[in-house]
């Protein structure tokens, strides 16, 4: 028996969703050339690294030496070396300062935050959420002073305040010239807020500081690791950032990568489902960014995702400084982001690019919101997962019917592949003039394909990255935002592109592609030789959505099982009840005895066949 094999629609449909899939799964994948330059350059970041805390003691005694407060030689000295900012007696004190969100501790050390915690999340093995925690974050200025001195805030001491402001907490870190001269970071918590306003601010200091050399904010973090799978979470983390009035960038999430922009709004350092924002009310001039891929390869022991920093110049007015700036520590959730609109945080989410990002973010997204607040979040995907395939139930019926008019030309087409097996050129031309009197169009099942395009992109964006399925269990799986698991291999082994697990619900959606392959190619002809057999394609795709989809977001792969076990449904009710196979064989009889103009599209093809078979007889 001769073996099926796809025709032109199929193996376009067949490239287009396969293409959608590789640029979608690989777009971020960095090439071997990014990989090699990559681990040279994390090799010279490690020897760097290494030489710098081989050294350490021996810059910091040059720079700000490790203070004993309880040698007063040793105070004598740092006061010696930081000049006119000796005013402030060291102390090694930490302040506290949290609302019902967020809690925070503030050294005195610098005056910045050394721990931001999350008071109502926790992560995949129940730890607090940490944003900042154990020397991963830094901030600071640097700048010179009149005797010529280089100093950055981070060596300084500051003196603590703590008061209340109309019931929100106001700490005060001021690191002082004198009683009435100082330099002061402001930060002031709202109850139920996320956002700290923040203001760097100098009092008094026009003579001290020198003008005439930039002052720059340097902020750095190495984001923490909150996810089990630190591959699948470094996926989704970027430094995302706003500039030039409102045009929103991002530096690689996969090879490092660095830039320098001006006009920015804010700097947004993700960690998948958490964010740590600095945003300026106004914006700065400029800004210096970088960022550092931490993860090689999956492992349960790395810590940390990327590392993140920004130099940003501050303008002096006047011989002093004054930025209002704010502080985010908290969820990448819409629902939190979007009560910032005057700062546009919201756009710090990765909804995804151009049109799939708009469907996602204003329609996928609201739309999922509204199910789940009255649904269990698993059924909600279910019911949403329904609604979207009965509203493109339409575009299945036109590509059913499209399928249907193949296979009821499928006699003649052999007919002519058999009366013109020697002359490729000859059988092409043949079929095109069948397809174009019988009125039908084997470009007609791509059409389709690229209408769902849009929406099959947005949904690959939406589970993985919506806050609202993080931590949601339903059925076996205990995380909708990520994988699930039904066996664990054992320690150490894992299967290449696979992972070190067996998800479940990749395997059903899986199965559910195969049998919907089967009646969507099953019914196609054979058409040219050396084309994909059909066997090949329909044993293919699933095996690759099984690998590709074992590592994400388990609320993805429960749509896609869902989708097609509908999409097979709706098929098998078109098959049965709508479509006669009687009626389109009549149809596209009656088609054929009407007249038919060729339209350009069809008439530049024939005058191509026709040159290249005339070049060829030559």
């Amino acid at each position: 028996m001769e073996e099926k094999k796809l025709d032109v629609k199929s193996i376009i449909g067949f490239v287009l969703i396969f293409g959608i899939l590789l640029f979608m799964f690989y777009q971020n994948k960095p090439t071997p050339e990014e990989v090699e330059a990559q681990k040279a350059k994390q090799e010279l970041l490690e020897a760097k690294e290494a030489s710098e805390n081989q050294n350490a003691h021996v810059t910091e005694e040059n720079k700000t030496p490790v203070i004993n407060l309880q040698d007063s030689t040793a105070v004598a000295n740092y006061k010696s070396t930081i000049g006119a900012f000796g005013y402030t007696a060291p102390s090694e004190g930490i302040t506290e300062i949290q609302n019902d969100l967020v809690y925070l501790r503030v050294s005195n050390k610098g005056g910045q935050i050394i721990e931001a915690k999350m008071k109502t999340f926790v992560t995949y093995d129940s730890i607090p959420v940490y944003l900042v925690k154990d020397g991963n974050a830094s901030f600071g200025l640097n700048f010179s002073t009149s005797d010529n001195r280089v100093l950055n805030t981070q060596d300084l001491y500051f003196e603590p305040t703590l008061t209340e402001n109309n019931g929100n907490s106001v700490l005060s870190m001021k690191a002082k010239v004198s009683a009435n001269q100082f330099l002061e970071y402001r930060y002031e918590m709202k109850q139920g807020d996320y956002l700290i306003d923040f203001s760097v601010k100098s009092q008094g200091l026009n003579g001290v500081i020198n003008a005439s050399q930039p002052v720059k904010l340097s902020w750095k973090l190495k984001g923490i690791r909150h996810s089990k799978s630190i591959q699948y979470e470094n996926r989704y983390t970027r430094l995302t950032y706003n500039h030039e009035d409102g045009k929103i960038s991002k530096l690689s999430e996969s090879s490092d990568d660095d830039e320098k922009e001006e006009d920015v709004k804010w700097l947004s350092y993700r960690q998948h489902f958490f964010s740590s924002i600095l945003a300026n009310d106004t914006s700065f001039k400029s800004a210096d960014l970088a960022s550092v891929n931490l993860v090689e390869e999956e492992n349960k022991t790395d810590k940390f995702t990327k590392e993140y920093s920004s130099v940003v110049p501050l303008e002096i007015k006047g011989g002093e400084i004054s930025e209002n700036l704010n502080w985010y520590y908290g969820p990448t959730d819409v629902k939190v982001l979007s009560q910032y609109k005057e700062l546009g945080l919201e756009d710090s989410i990765p909804f995804g690019w151009g049109i799939f990002g708009w469907i996602n973010r204003y329609i996928f997204t609201p739309f999922y919101s509204l199910l789940s607040s009255f649904l269990p979040y698993g059924i909600a995907i279910v019911v949403m997962t329904i609604l979207v395939r009965l509203a493109m139930s339409p575009v299945t019926y036109k590509s059913y019917l499209s399928q249907a008019k193949m296979k009821v030309l499928k006699p003649e087409i052999t007919e002519l592949g058999e009366k013109y097996k020697d002359n490729a050129m000859k059988k092409q031309q043949a079929t095109m003039k069948l397809y174009n009197k019988a009125g039908v169009s084997p470009m007609s099942g791509c059409i389709p394909a690229f209408i769902q395009m849009p929406i099959f992109y947005a949904l690959f964006m939406f589970f993985p990255t919506s806050f609202a399925l993080r931590q949601k269990s339903f059925l076996w799986a205990d995380d909708l935002s990520s994988f699930d698991t039904i066996y664990q291999f054992p320690e150490g082994f894992s299967i290449p592109f696979y992972g070190d697990h067996i998800s479940l619900f990749p395997i059903l959606a899986s199965i559910a592609i195969f049998f919907y392959m089967q009646m969507t190619t099953g019914q196609n002809m054979p058409q040219q030789p050396g084309m994909p057999n059909m066997k090949f394609i329909m044993y293919l795709m699933p095996f690759m959505m099984l690998f590709f989809f074992n590592n994400y977001a388990s609320g993805l792969s429960l749509y896609y099982f869902v989708s097609n076990l509908i999409t097979i449904g709706i098929m098998l009710v078109i098959k049965k009840f709508i479509l006669d196979d009687a009626k389109i064989h009549a149809q596209i009889q009656e088609n054929k005895t009407k007249p038919k103009k060729e339209n350009k599209f069809q008439k530049k093809m024939r005058e191509m066949m026709e040159q290249a078979e005339a070049q060829k007889k030559k």
